[in-house]
């Protein structure tokens, strides 16, 4: 029993080496979060911008959804390792993502939106400019002419919406180059992410035991940003606790709308998908991106 415990302490020790956030915040659960929701991806703001995908955060209210959203890299030629919950020492721990010369290892979930689980396919960076792969990301070429199409990283399999590595999730392990990637310089989520976080848990819709794993809101065209509800005169009732830099839907040039949809028959994604333009749509308290997946 004694012997037990020591080698649960050490491999815990061990998690806590690696899966530190860079706010200094260990984060253990001991229960899988749930499965990622299915959503649209809203469209790119514009150039220099890299997808984020959503992701289940952690709370003493328990999981919450943080919407998937465009941030602009920190600099020209970093990319996104998107986090992931893994399980280690009989706990599953958040393993924090990063900004880096290469994408390492994130636990092989599949996020979508070119974050196949290894890798990333929705773009590239070609001469300190960001490059987007159409068939994957949702991007007006009207605004951002640094496009391409590669459809070939479309593959038609049924998707693993499963949201963390370990027993009862997925299995993978991390590859020489994933491996390789972990030990380059990193740099911290910004502070538009961090904010984003923040936002994203304050709104009570966003926790899993309200949601039941469908966020209304699962993605949002820019960070969302913390604000302190007006408690002025006693007016507390109903307050946003965030908001959105983001209308809810966007116009490509063609004067439709735009959705990438992350499809549950591929692991890429489809082509974006044109509605009806809407007309001066009605203001909402919570913008909300389309419904992914």
């Amino acid at each position: 029993m004694f012997t037990s415990r020591l080698i649960r302490i050490a491999v815990l020790a061990i998690a806590l080496a690696t899966s530190v956030s860079f706010a200094g915040v260990f984060i253990s659960v001991n229960f899988a979060p749930p499965a990622l929701p299915v959503y649209a991806q809203p469209v790119c703001p514009g150039d220099g911008y890299l997808w984020v995908p959503g992701y289940w955060a952690y709370a003493p209210a328990g999981y919450y959804w943080v919407p998937g959203t465009w941030v602009l890299a920190p600099a020209p030629g970093l990319l996104w390792t998107p986090g992931y919950w893994g399980w280690g020492g009989g706990v599953y721990l958040w393993h924090p993502g990063y900004w880096g010369p290469h994408i390492g290892f994130y636990g092989g979930v599949n996020y979508g939106f070119g974050y196949t689980g290894v890798g990333y396919v929705g773009g590239m960076w070609v001469g300190g400019v960001f490059r987007y792969n159409t068939a994957v990301s949702n991007v007006n070429v009207t605004v951002v002419h640094n496009t391409y199409i590669d459809r070939t990283v479309i593959r038609n399999t049924v998707v693993n919406r499963t949201s963390f590595n370990g027993p009862g999730g997925i299995t993978a392990r991390p590859s020489p180059a994933e491996l390789a990637a972990a030990h380059e310089q990193h740099i911290a989520p910004t502070s538009a992410q961090l904010s984003h976080e923040r936002a994203a848990g304050t709104n009570r819709a966003n926790f899993a035991s309200v949601n039941h794993g469908t966020p209304a809101s699962p993605a949002v065209r820019r960070p969302m940003t913390a604000y302190r509800p007006n408690t002025s005169q006693g007016n507390t009732s109903h307050a946003p606790a965030y908001r959105s830099n983001a209308a809810a839907t966007h116009t490509t040039g063609s004067g439709s709308t735009a959705a990438v949809a992350h499809s549950n028959t591929s692991t890429g994604h489809a082509a974006p998908t044109q509605k009806p333009a809407q007309r001066n749509p009605p203001p909402k308290q919570h913008p909300a991106e389309q419904e992914r997946r």
